[in-house]
């Protein structure tokens, strides 16, 4: 019997770096030294994938180097068209090349070739060997090297799993006899990337067509008399540049490295240079997956000394290392100094004294000493993570770093639990102790329903945190890292880790829980210290002290307060919406010819594209997966080509309305009151908006009437009240109006001229009362694409109107709108002078990537210097609002409640008696929040529901 063969896995770094950037592009992974760490993060991750679920016992890792190569010298212009290389991504590559040196892999690159080069060497080298070889690359280039034991391993990505090419799936994927030929048909097609320029007129599916009927790019042009017209013409007039671009296409296996078989094997990562890469650049999770305990932990654990290797992964700690305990006391006696990384602190190794505070007497008297503070860091333990439904199970306290105290309270006997919270009243309702807490909101809510109103000004460190870094993570664990180089005891050391099995604080003994509730108050405490400062240097402490902590109040009113909902009025909604699907599946079928499955992308594609023939004016595209692509955005294109593609966007517009709130919000229903409790999130947004979550309420569709239908289960609590709704009109061009000056916008927001109509007029150079309803629906999507730096392309997209059409309006418009296209023009300079943007009251949105090389990262960030000053400032003015008008209503002791707020709009639940007393005093506050030169506008209604009064 012979032996298995050895298994070697090749990693085409550029090419994994490039898809781990494009992965968080969207979502990009800041750090605390304002670094994207995206490109290296996703790296890494596919880095340890590889080696715990491959588990590989050879392993190299190939780069791209800085110089010309062997194509150059062929062919000068070789990769002459790329776009400047990403910020994110050049500053990844160095990390990416420690990490892999960090967990003992050998880095494969040599001057004059290219990574392809490199693996196909290697590759071939080693199945003369024995091996069977991996090549981890998404580049269908790499297809040409596959052979019975060389494997191209395409990562998971965007949802599509991992796949595994074999010989046979290479010859069915491209449609070929030979894995030879997959580089004639690179040849043929060419490559616009690289600037392989192939034979003009030859796609792909020419190219595979060709290369069937011929066999080779030389007997292509051997046989082209076989050819006719244009195709014939090009490729005898291109023979030569078809020869040279498959040239350039084939990856040469004869690169001079040496294929050393030991020095490829892998014996595991080196802990200590993983654990000092990763706390550099803040890897906590995947520090946590790795090194199987956190960064705190694994830095100041014993740590090898630098260079010795570990030995292969124990499963059973679920980490890659596994030192024999003699190997770690060695390498702990012959460590000096500065061989081991800076300790992170931790409660085991840092001085505290935290106190249990469970009797009258010792309740009595800390209540005496807070009540002597100016503030007092305050946290909760609770039994459910839900604020209404929770019920308390301790308070902490903390006035002095390092020194806190818990006081436990018996979560189900509510009467003990009263008399205890009671006994805090003249502290927590006192205005004038200072409340610090992390996501105090919480904190507030759990108070509530012990009718404890915390009075006090408060101090969120989560919302701090996201003013000076709005897209980092806020949560305290990654803060306390971060800047206090502490790491908390971690939640699942006192309850277990997630599952059924899983404890709730209530399950602990009081003196189980002292040590972890008083470490949250005092870690509270220091992160607020460390960021005082910060914000008054960067001048965000009037913004913080009188938007953001007045505004945790008011949501925590509006969250408490909840909404009333009408389930019958749902249920009969939702039996109308199910009639309306089952109708229109019905007639999808009958134009198919058959029934299919509408959720399937497989079926649906097959349907569309192989029976139907539907193409549209734009290329037919395929996934990853080479299936058709169904999303919304290819549908929309082909909606007026054919009644079944029209059905079908229909059928899921109706199906997500209907399983997303119709049939949800009644589960959402709280027991306790009959009413649903959205949570708004004030740190999770770049822009400055709130957002909600269970339910999210802010995405109900507004602009279709089924999705207007919704609106009319939000009610009053009964029928002695009305909600009364007011919607800011236009908000975001009016701050446009008055950050450009343009003359002619603000005075049509002055005259109260339509202006859109008003930009018609001036953009089709016709008189006002001549503006058609097309030109004011072309006008208003060139407003409000302003705004998000619209470009031609995504004009004529919008409008369904040809490209040159489009960028005629938008030269129009900028004509006639000169003092706006110097607004945005002098945004961007002072963002690229700045690397971010702000609004009127120094709200930021740090744009890192506007000064990059490569146009498209560029012009994202450029687009985001011209929004985020605009719609930031429609965020604060609504927070003014919001803050104002609660003021009022608790002043004059009215019984109207502020219930809602969605983008630019406020609901309110009020007695018949007071509407007429509050819907003016609404309309100024609103309207004054914030003066600009230009007039705000609210629209306001009353009803008997939320459709109603809109």
């Amino acid at each position: 019997m012979s032996e298995p063969r050895k298994k070697l896995f090749l990693l085409d770094a550029l090419a994994l770096i490039y898809r781990a950037h494009f992965a968080f592009s969207k979502n990009p992974r800041i750090n605390s030294k304002g670094m994207n760490t995206g490109a290296a993060l996703g790296f890494t991750n596919t880095l340890v994938e590889v080696l715990q679920k491959e588990q590989p016992t050879h392993i190299a890792v190939a780069f791209d180097s800085a110089a010309k190569t062997f194509r150059h010298d062929n062919f000068a212009e070789y990769k002459a068209n790329r776009q400047a290389q990403p910020e994110d991504i050049s500053i990844a590559i160095p990390y990416c090349k420690k990490i892999v040196e960090a967990f003992n892999i050998p880095v494969l690159i040599l001057d004059g070739y290219e990574a392809d080069d490199i693996i196909g060497t290697m590759a071939q080298r080693a199945e003369k060997a024995g091996f069977d070889v991996y090549m981890m690359t998404p580049d269908k280039d790499y297809c040409q090297l596959v052979t019975e034991h060389v494997y191209l391993y395409k990562p998971a990505f965007m949802g599509n799993a991992i796949e595994v090419w074999d010989v046979q799936k290479i010859l069915d994927k491209w449609e070929i006899e030979r894995v030879e030929q997959v580089i004639d048909i690179l040849g043929l097609q060419g490559d616009a990337v690289d600037n392989i320029p192939g034979i003009p007129g030859i796609g792909e599916k020419t190219a595979k067509t060709l290369i069937q009927r011929f066999g080779s790019v030389e007997n292509l042009i051997a046989n082209a008399d076989q050819l006719k017209g244009k195709q014939k013409e090009n490729v005898v007039n291109f023979a030569d540049q078809g020869m040279m671009s498959k040239q350039l296409a084939t990856i040469h296996c004869d690169v001079p490295l040496e294929f050393n078989e030991e020095a490829l094997r892998f014996d595991g990562p080196n802990e200590e240079q993983v654990t000092e890469l990763f706390a550099e650049l803040e890897f906590r999770q995947l520090a946590q997956r790795v090194l199987g305990k956190s960064l705190g932990e694994a830095a100041s654990a014993p740590a090898a000394a630098k260079g010795t290797r570990k030995g292969k992964g124990n499963t059973n700690q679920g980490s890659l290392f596994d030192a024999p305990a003699s190997a770690a006391a060695t390498a702990d006696a012959t460590a000096t100094e500065d061989t081991l990384p800076a300790t992170m602190r931790s409660m085991g190794t840092t001085l505290h004294d935290y106190h249990l505070i469970n009797t009258p007497e010792l309740r009595q008297s800390l209540v005496q000493y807070l009540l002597k503070q100016d503030e007092i860091s305050f946290d909760t333990e609770t039994t459910s993570i839900d604020a209404i439904t929770a019920k308390l199970v301790g308070m902490s306290f903390c006035y002095r770093p390092g020194e806190a105290y818990y006081v436990p309270v018996p979560p189900n006997n509510l009467e003990e639990a009263q008399r205890i919270v009671d006994e805090f009243r003249p502290v927590l309702e006192n205005p004038n102790i200072a409340m610090i807490g992390q996501n105090i909101k919480y904190d507030i809510l759990v108070m509530k329903n012990y009718q404890m109103e915390v009075k006090g000004p408060i101090f969120d460190t989560m919302i701090a945190h996201y003013l000076l870094e709005p897209e980092m993570r806020h949560n305290m664990d990654v803060l306390a890292e971060t800047y206090l180089n502490y790491s908390p005891v971690p939640i699942t050391d006192l309850i277990g880790p997630k599952g059924k099995n899983q404890k709730t604080m209530a399950d602990l003994e009081p003196e189980e829980v002292k040590d972890y509730a008083c470490e949250d108050a005092d870690i509270t405490l220091q992160l607020k210290l460390y960021f005082e400062p910060l914000l008054q240097e960067q001048g965000l402490m009037k913004l913080f002290r009188d938007i953001e902590n007045p505004l945790v109040q008011v949501l925590a009113d509006i969250e408490k307060e909840g909404i009333s909902i009408d389930s019958d009025a749902l249920a009969d909604i939702s039996l109308q919406l199910e009639s309306e699907i089952v109708s229109m599946e019905k007639r999808i079928f009958e134009i198919a010819g058959e029934q299919f499955n509408i959720g399937s992308p497989k079926q649906l594609g097959e349907i569309l594209f192989d029976k139907l023939e539907l193409h549209g004016k734009s290329k037919i595209k395929k996934t990853k997966t080479g299936q058709y692509a169904t999303g919304e955005e290819i549908l929309t294109k082909l909606a007026s080509e054919h009644e079944i593609v029209r059905l079908i966007l229909d059928h899921r517009q109706v199906s997500k309305l209907k399983s997303t709130y119709v049939d949800a919000l009644p589960q959402l229903v709280c027991e306790q009151d009959n009413r649903v409790h959205t949570s708004f999130n004030q740190a999770v947004t770049a822009t400055g908006r709130l957002s909600s979550t269970n339910p999210n309420l802010q995405n109900i569709p507004i602009r279709t009437e089924r999705g207007r239908e919704i609106r009319k289960a939000f009610v009053p609590r009964n029928s002695k009240h009305l909600i009364i709704s007011a919607d800011y009109s236009q908000i975001e061009l009016r701050i446009m109006a008055d950050f450009s000056g343009d003359p002619t916008m603000k005075e049509a927001f002055k005259n109260g001229i339509d202006v859109h109509a008003s930009t018609a007029s001036k953009v089709f150079h016709v008189p006002l009362e001549q503006v058609d309803a097309e030109m004011r629906r072309k006008a208003k999507m060139v407003n409000f694409g302003i705004i998000y730096g619209i470009s031609a392309f995504g004009l004529a997209e919008r409008l369904v109107i040809p490209r040159r059409e489009a960028a005629d309006i938008i030269e129009a418009y900028f004509q006639e709108f000169p003092a706006i296209k110097e607004y945005m023009d002098s945004t961007i300079d002072k963002a690229r002078e700045l690397e971010y943007a702000e609004t009127i009251l120094g709200r930021r949105r740090y744009l890192r990537d506007i000064n990059s090389r490569n146009q498209t990262v560029r012009a994202f960030a450029e687009r985001n210097a011209i929004n985020a000053p605009i719609q930031g400032t429609a965020a604060d003015i609504i927070k003014i609002a919001m803050i104002n008008i609660q003021d009022y209503l608790k002043q004059e002791k009215l019984q109207t409640r502020m219930i809602l707020q969605v983008h630019d709009e406020l609901l309110f639940d009020a007695p018949k008696e007071e509407v007429e007393i509050v819907t003016p005093k609404i309309v100024e506050l609103m309207t004054n929040a914030l003066q600009l030169s230009v007039p705000m506008e609210v629209g306001l209604g009353v009803g008997e529901n939320w459709l109603e009064a809109h």
